[in-house]
Formats: structure tokens, C-alpha cells, sequence
């Protein structure tokens, strides 16, 4: 790169859970951001920016013959070397910026490939790696005759919403009505290209994790492993995550093999992704692949653990490098978050105080008094704080999260207490 060339960042995102990529990515190529408001908290991570609107305000979904008009102006006027995003709904957008300019990135029918979770599915059991079966039903009775074929238990989600947004699991028919409807209206909060429809899985037993892994030139490599757990049944919120900076898992060969595959499958050949796979008794099964890092600070929480900064990554990845993924520091980071026991007004968070619980990295409030918190399938990540701790391996890293876990209270009213009072 030259002096003078930027680096296209579309959407900075909320500053609690992003500052920390946009300052990783300033540090390794100069940014150009591309934002909703004019630049405040990223106006030392900027080299400038343009402000235009993200979405088109008509139909809430993103404006990408807009987004696309803005970035050909900027490359008009300036050099530009690469482009990305760390936002999931900005992933299509930017695949056309990065198709139109010719720069490295994901194709666009990459980038759908990702997102389209039935296209997923497709692409996969016909590469012949190890899948759930599954089927997709835009009606109750095509749920129902997937099910009789599949059995049961079974996942029903979105085919194109992310964190777990309206995935939940039926054990019997009786189960199926309810299960479909929760996950049909749940994908109407997203891209209309994605809204209507349900992929139905067969329910793969195992632990799960997910792979933050970049691809240069067809080469995948992944370079954080996040062992994941999950909330109240029967729906799969993300409740927490432990990252180690030496997890076997990073040079296990059967792991490899199947998410070598899996993105060839897919077409990715450029780019940043975020898969998550199942270890189960028949080896490792894909469960999706997202087109961009991780959300809920787990690229932070590698970052921690092993010095690898992710956002570096996703800019060497942009400009076509092939990104250095040797470790710098060796050690588990993790994240727990914490969710109410039932519907809930929120009056006050206490967090514990520094030095309060050992190995406590940050504590953090994620809602104000007054908040509504909603569980599925009224509502979706209904958070009111998350505690991260590290420590010298997996099992001390989760005894300190259980520590600062039960070092948070939560003032709050029950909502049935509330109507009860009205």
C-alpha cells in the first residue's frame, strides 16, 4: 500500500462492542469510514469519512445501491486498497462495493452464500460434509412433512437472522406449530431478500464452538476457537464464550479438513468468517458460516488471550495481505452474559468493583434503569450486563466467570408484578 491509500470501514457499530476494531484496523492501514452519523468517539481511528445513510429509511434494510454510489465517488477521489465490515447486515453491501471496485473481499454470491442459511445448507451436503438433515418450509404443513422425514427433536430458524435470533428447538409434533411460528415471524426483523421460510435441522448432539478464520486466496486458517455456551431451553441464546489462545482445537486435522472444505463449498476465497461447527460423535458438523468476525466480543476476547488483533486481519485480508496469525501471548479469556429469570422492568445494575473478583477484566452494565427486558420469544438477548475474566487456563477462566456472575445484581420489577399493580 502507499501512503496515501485508505482503507473502505463500512459502519463503525456501537462503541462499547467495536472501538476496539476500528482502532485495530487504524493501526494497520489509514481508514476511510462510511457512516450513519458524522464521526465523534472514531475521529482518531479516521483517516475521514462520508456520511450517508446505512439503510434506506423506507424499508430498514440497507442501502446498498447508496452505499455502493459513495464508495465509487471516494475510490473517484483517492486511492482506496480494500473494504470491509464488521456488521452483519452490511455484509452484502460490501461484498458489492468490494465486486465493483475490484478489490479483495468476499463475492457477493459468497458473502449470500453466507447469509442465506438454506444456501448454506445446500452447498455443504452436496460437498458431501457431515450435515443435519434438513428442509425448508414456507407453510406449516411443509414443516410438518420435513418433520415426519426428519424427526424429531429438530431446530427450527431464520434462514437469514444472526445470534440465535428465533432458533429454537421442537422435541415433538405437539412442539412443531408453536416452534414454526416463533421462527417464521422472527425472520421478519431482517433483509426482506431473507424474510418468509424456515430451515428445519435435525438436532446434532455436542458441544459447541465457533472458528474465527480468515482466507487468503483460498487458504483457510483459523486463529480463535470459542467454546460456547448457551441459555434456557428450548432456545439457543449465547450465554458465553471462552477463548484460549493455544486450544488444540486450532491444529486439530478432522476440524481443519471440514472448514477447508466447507469454505471452498461456499466460494470464499478472500475474507474474514465466523463459523460455527458442533463436535459431535460423528466428527465436526458446520452449523453456519457468517461472512465477517465474531460477534459478542469474542474477537476481543482473542485479542486477550493470544495478542492476534482481529482487526488487523480483516484489513490485511481487505487489501489482499496474507495476515501474520502467530500468536503473542498465551492464555483463556472468556465472557459470560447475564439475562434475567423472567420479564422484567430494570431499576438498577451493581457490578462488582475492581480488584473485587479475581482475573475480572471489565464488568459492564447493558442496559439503563427503566429498561424492558423481554425473554424469547417476546424478546431477543435481553441482557442486562456481562462480566469477562481471564485466567491461566479453560476450567479457572469459567470458576472466576461463575464468581463474577454471582457478583452482579440486578434490581427489577417482574412485568406480571407491574400489570398486577396497574
Amino acid at each position: 500500500m502507499s501512503e496515501n491509500e485508505v482503507v473502505l470501514v463500512v459502519g463503525s457499530g456501537m462503541r462499547r462492542y467495536r472501538e476496539y476494531l476500528l482502532a485495530g484496523a487504524a493501526r494497520r492501514h489509514p481508514v476511510w469510514l462510511i457512516d450513519a452519523a458524522d464521526p465523534d468517539w472514531q475521529l482518531p481511528y479516521v483517516t475521514g469519512a462520508d456520511t450517508v445513510p446505512l439503510l434506506d429509511r423506507a424499508r430498514l434494510v440497507p442501502d446498498a445501491e447508496g452505499l455502493l454510489a459513495t464508495a465509487v465517488r471516494i475510490a473517484g477521489e483517492r486511492p482506496v486498497a480494500g473494504v470491509f465490515t464488521y456488521d452483519e447486515t452490511l455484509v452484502m453491501a460490501t461484498a458489492r462495493i468490494a465486486e465493483q471496485l475490484g478489490l479483495p473481499g468476499l463475492s457477493v454470491d459468497g458473502a449470500d452464500a453466507c447469509r442465506n442459511k438454506h444456501r448454506t445448507r445446500t452447498a455443504l451436503t452436496a460437498a458431501g460434509l457431515p450435515q443435519p438433515a434438513f428442509g425448508y418450509a414456507t407453510t406449516e404443513a411443509e414443516a410438518r412433512s420435513h418433520a415426519d422425514r426428519i424427526g424429531y427433536p429438530l431446530v427450527l430458524k431464520p434462514r437469514g437472522m444472526g445470534a440465535s435470533i428465533g432458533v429454537v428447538r421442537a422435541d415433538s409434533a405437539a412442539e412443531l406449530v408453536a416452534a414454526f411460528t416463533v421462527a417464521e415471524r422472527a425472520g421478519h426483523g431482517g433483509a426482506p431478500a431473507y424474510e418468509g421460510g424456515v430451515l428445519l435441522e435435525e438436532f446434532v448432539r455436542g458441544p459447541e464452538i465457533s472458528i474465527d478464520g480468515a482466507t487468503h486466496r483460498g487458504e483457510y486458517r483459523p486463529f480463535f476457537v470459542a467454546h460456547k455456551s448457551l441459555g434456557e431451553e428450548p432456545y439457543f441464546e449465547e450465554a458465553g464464550h471462552v477463548v484460549t489462545a493455544d486450544d488444540p482445537l486450532l491444529h486439530d486435522a478432522a476440524l481443519l479438513d471440514v472448514l477447508t472444505r466447507a469454505h471452498r463449498a461456499l466460494g470464499l476465497q478472500d475474507g474474514i468468517t465466523h463459523t460455527e461447527v458442533k463436535l459431535t460423535d460423528r466428527g465436526p458438523v458446520v452449523i453456519e458460516v457468517n461472512a465477517r468476525l465474531g460477534g459478542d466480543l469474542i474477537p476481543y476476547l482473542g485479542k486477550l488471550a493470544s495478542g492476534i488483533d482481529p482487526a488487523a486481519v480483516a484489513a490485511d485480508l481487505a487489501t489482499g495481505t496474507r495476515p501474520d496469525l502467530a500468536p503473542t501471548a498465551g492464555g483463556t479469556t472468556g465472557i459470560r452474559f447475564l439475562y434475567p429469570k423472567q420479564d422484567c422492568t430494570v431499576t438498577r445494575v451493581h457490578l462488582p468493583a475492581p480488584g473485587e473478583v479475581p482475573g475480572l477484566v471489565a464488568a459492564e452494565a447493558m442496559v439503563e434503569p427503566g429498561a424492558r427486558l423481554l425473554l424469547p420469544p417476546g424478546g431477543y438477548l435481553s441482557r442486562y450486563a456481562y462480566v469477562i475474566c481471564s485466567a491461566d487456563g479453560p476450567e479457572a477462566c469459567r470458576a472466576r466467570l461463575d464468581e463474577a456472575e454471582r457478583a452482579v445484581l440486578l434490581d427489577a420489577t417482574p412485568l406480571e408484578a407491574e400489570r398486577a399493580d396497574a
